[in-house]
């Protein structure tokens, strides 16, 4: 928004040791990302502080930096050498201090995530226009592509980038804001009790969505209940006009509705709500086409993305779309074109004859069963193979949660199961106990194994779903796969 060092620290409570009338251009924490004309925050995290890249910084052409008061300014004098590829500790002084050079503008103020967050609340005021909120235990970030792709037939739409969703990546998307957009959708992650109130204070939205309620991170909860209340957050913090997106089909969803006194809007597959799925068709890896009841209205509906999970994601966007009185043939057009997200559910098709579902970018218990609900049902293939990995920050519940998963697959007639790293181990285990043979059970430690052993499996007329938790980097062995044969991508 074009903002001047004087706006930008008058709005953090700092303290501005240079010219005020310096225009920025944008914002940074990284100097790997820094264009020249941004301002740049020097976030301190427990493994990287940003004060040690002052310098290259301002070698980038940074407008101006923001430090922390207790922060002397000697490295700020000082140019260190091209080190800008990483913010894992300081440079090596005795080799990369170079001739003193004259320093750029500086903002001093007691925290610069404060700063960075009280700037973005700040533009978010000054903006002014609807924020939506989307959170949920699965599925934020598709959910928030297609309220963005719907919206965007309509209005000119602010959306978070990527999975942009915490203290740091909120804020900036916030601060990417321009005076010709009139909505936005912001994507809200947590893993602790508060983030989201904190998330919420920030970008202070006027709607939210709450896609469901999942036993994840429970390495840092008591039980499911507690995640729910976590969620309810966002809720809490929404300003008038308030609207809520409900999903009636998840219990815990569904209860919030109680303590909340704004607009409420349901949508829901199988429960009764104002936006009610029926006459649901299965397109094999094509998709879903279902039909959406609302009011005296009967609306047919194609989704080219896989599973029931994601036509729950697409009713919340055709919910909010209709909210925002949008025609439905433009809503249907958008739903139509939605695309999924890298590692989201894509399939990728091989010359050889077979096909992969690449789901690697996460997983939970509740997210992973939908998908083998999904291959269960998939027609055409000889072969139904399961790649899992293991699902992270599931605390004492872990084992079981994975052998649950395991059951699971093995009713629904996988015919091969391979486990990966860890509590993986107890996917096998928990087929094993519904009666896989354990011949069809492979268990393996990393995902570079994974694509060995999966190239040399792999067959014609198989199908392949490929899901783990992010940290298994299950698409390692997808690239192998794509390495090692020939992939019909565009």
């Amino acid at each position: 928004m074009n903002l001047s060092l004087e706006d930008i620290n008058k709005a953090v409570g700092g303290i501005l040791d240079g010219p005020a009338n310096v225009k920025v251009r944008g914002y940074s924490i990284d100097t790997r990302t820094l264009d020249p004309g941004d301002l740049f925050f020097a976030i301190k995290g427990p493994h990287f502080d940003g004060h040690h890249f002052i310098a290259p910084a301002f070698e980038k052409g940074a407008a101006g930096v923001v430090v922390e008061e207790n922060f002397g300014l000697q490295i700020a004098d000082f140019g260190f050498g091209e080190n800008t590829q990483a913010q894992a500790g300081p440079p090596n002084p005795q080799s990369e201090i170079r001739n003193p050079k004259p320093r750029g503008p500086i903002i001093r103020v007691k925290s610069t995530i404060d700063a960075l967050q009280k700037l973005a609340r700040e533009v978010r005021r000054r903006w002014g226009m609807p924020i939506i909120g989307v959170t949920g235990s699965a599925g934020k970030t598709t959910t928030k592509e297609m309220f963005a792709n719907v919206l965007g037939k309509k209005f000119t739409v602010l959306r978070s980038v990527g999975n942009l969703n915490n203290e740091f990546g909120l804020p900036l998307c916030l601060l990417r804001a321009e005076r010709y957009q009139n909505i936005a959708v912001l994507e809200m992650g947590m893993s602790a009790k508060g983030e989201i109130r904190k998330l919420a204070s920030i970008a202070e939205p006027n709607e939210g969505v709450i896609t469901n309620v999942n036993p994840v991170h429970l390495e840092f909860f008591k039980s499911v209940d507690e995640i729910a209340e976590a969620k309810a957050e966002l809720l809490e913090g929404l300003h008038d006009p308030k609207t809520a997106y409900l999903n009636n089909d998840d219990s815990r969803v569904r209860a919030m509705a109680r303590q909340f006194n704004g607009k409420i809007v349901t949508y829901g597959i199988k429960a009764v709500a104002s936006f009610k799925v029926q006459q649901v068709q299965d397109l094999g890896l094509d998709g879903t086409a279902f039909t959406v009841h609302h009011g005296r209205k009967d609306v047919n509906f194609v989704l080219p993305l896989l599973g029931q999970h994601n036509v729950a994601n697409g009713l919340a966007a055709i919910a909010v779309g209709a909210t925002h009185e949008m025609p439905w043939e433009q809503i249907r057009e958008a739903i139509s074109e939605t695309k999924p997200e890298k590692m989201r559910g894509q399939v990728i098709k091989f010359r050889e004859g077979f096909a992969v579902i690449d789901d690697s970018y996460n997983s939970n218990p509740r997210a992973l069963s939908e998908m083998i609900r999904f291959l269960a049902k998939l027609q055409g293939y000889q072969r139904k193979i399961l790649v899992a990995g293991e699902m992270l920050e599931l605390g004492r519940e872990g084992p079981e949660l994975h052998r649950s998963c395991g059951r699971e697959a093995a009713r629904a007639g996988v015919n091969l199961i391979v486990g990966v790293q860890g509590l993986a181990q107890q996917i096998l285990e928990g087929a094993a106990e519904a009666g896989m043979d354990r011949s069809q059970l492979k268990f393996v430690p990393n995902a570079v194994e994974t694509g060995e052993l999966l190239a040399g499996t792999v067959q014609k007329d198989d199908v392949l779903l490929v899901k783990g938790s992010r940290g298994v980097k299950l698409d390692q062995a997808i690239n192998l796969l794509r390495a090692s044969f020939s992939s019909m991508e565009p």
